[in-house]
């Protein structure tokens, strides 16, 4: 299988560059992953897709303003650095800009007094570890001196920062949004929850690596980037017992199917558990637990756009993007979404009914 067999054509002024004003206002297209039909609808109208004793998981996980703006303590000349995952209170693995500027032993200053930085390591793939040294809480000091790290696609300044993070993000972690989520507003949740549809909170910390390019031509040679998430024992609770009786599990975006198809592919009874996952879903991959997905539309020859296809069919998830480019839709991550039935069942496990 190709990476190029996962090509589609898109112009550029249907990348969305910023967040429609009311959340749920964006438009859905559903695709039956049987047929390959598709519908168009707005994404307030969700609850007519969804049933009773349905599960929606969601990812709880809430996006830092991981971009920092600094100079070379030496030079004053200006570097970027980019937060990818925090080592221990001091350390964080981080991604410099430009490189040739960040060498061990160099020191960055963010705010002078408050927040500077000296290079320790710098690693292989060229990401750096840096040595924080701030002066404060540093939650406080990061939300002063930070900025959302929005995708490359963008060029737009986002004006709200909160338009960045999903209305129900909590635990800190993230240097990108789990974009499928931005769509909900806390009006919307409460009427799903209304319907009995039973909501479960996981949580995957979303890496930059999301927006790597696939680089081999070969799918199955890509290896991918390594993200930390979570079930806790009350989702696990949930959608263990949803499964017993016959009830759909919904993921709200890819990371949500990552963390679920991740656990239930290390144990199919979908035990609480937590760790790093690299899991790669691409068409041939089975899904051992979800039954329906939520996310927005990806990039061309993505590992995103590989996920979907596996899920409904990669025929029929490239001709709904063909019908989402000739009817305008926004693409990507302040973009418009999809609901996804799959192709085929999940598969089943015997211990599912063994606890």
């Amino acid at each position: 299988m190709k990476t190029s067999d996962f090509y589609y054509d898109l112009p550029e002024e249907l990348i969305a560059q910023h967040p429609l004003t009311d959340r749920s206002s964006s438009r859905l297209m559903t695709l039956d992953g049987t047929t390959g039909a598709v519908s168009h609808m707005h994404f307030s109208d969700i609850t007519s897709l969804l049933h009773k004793g349905d599960v929606l998981v969601i990812n709880n996980t809430k996006v830092i303003p991981a971009r920092l703006l600094g100079v070379r303590s030496d030079t004053g000349s200006a570097v970027e650095i980019l937060l990818l995952r925090r080592i221990d209170e001091n350390h964080w693995e981080t991604l410099a800009r430009p490189g040739k500027k960040v060498r061990p032993g160099k020191r960055l200053t963010f705010l002078p007094g408050k927040l500077e930085a000296e290079c320790e390591q710098v690693l292989e793939d060229g990401n750096r570890i840096m040595r924080f040294d701030f002066n404060g809480i540093w939650e406080e000091i990061l939300d002063e001196a930070g900025t959302m790290p929005l995708p490359p696609y963008i060029h737009e300044q986002l004006q709200d920062k909160d338009r960045y993070q999903t209305v129900y993000a909590k635990e800190t972690g993230s240097a990108a949004a789990p974009t499928a989520g931005l769509h909900f507003t806390p009006e919307l949740l409460t009427k799903i929850a209304d319907m009995g549809v039973d909501i479960a909170e996981v949580t995957l910390h979303v890496g930059l690596g999301t927006f790597r390019p696939v680089k081999v031509e070969d799918v199955s040679e890509h290896h991918m980037h390594s993200e930390w998430y979570c079930l806790d024992e009350k989702a696990s609770s949930i959608i263990r017992r949803a499964r017993r009786e016959g009830r759909r599990v919904i993921a709200v975006g890819t990371t949500s199917c990552r963390t679920l198809e991740t656990v239930a592919a290390k144990d199919p009874r979908m035990l609480p558990c937590s760790g790093n996952t690299e899991i790669f879903i691409y068409p041939g991959v089975p899904f051992r637990c979800i039954d329906g997905l939520i996310t927005n539309f990806h990039l061309p020859e993505s590992t995103l756009i590989m996920l979907v296809s596996a899920f409904a069919g990669k025929e029929h998830v490239l001709n709904a993007y063909h019908t989402a480019v000739e009817e305008k839709y926004r693409f990507f991550s302040f973009g418009d979404a999809m609901f996804i039935t799959p192709e085929k069942p999940r598969l089943h496990s015997p211990l599912e009914e063994e606890e």
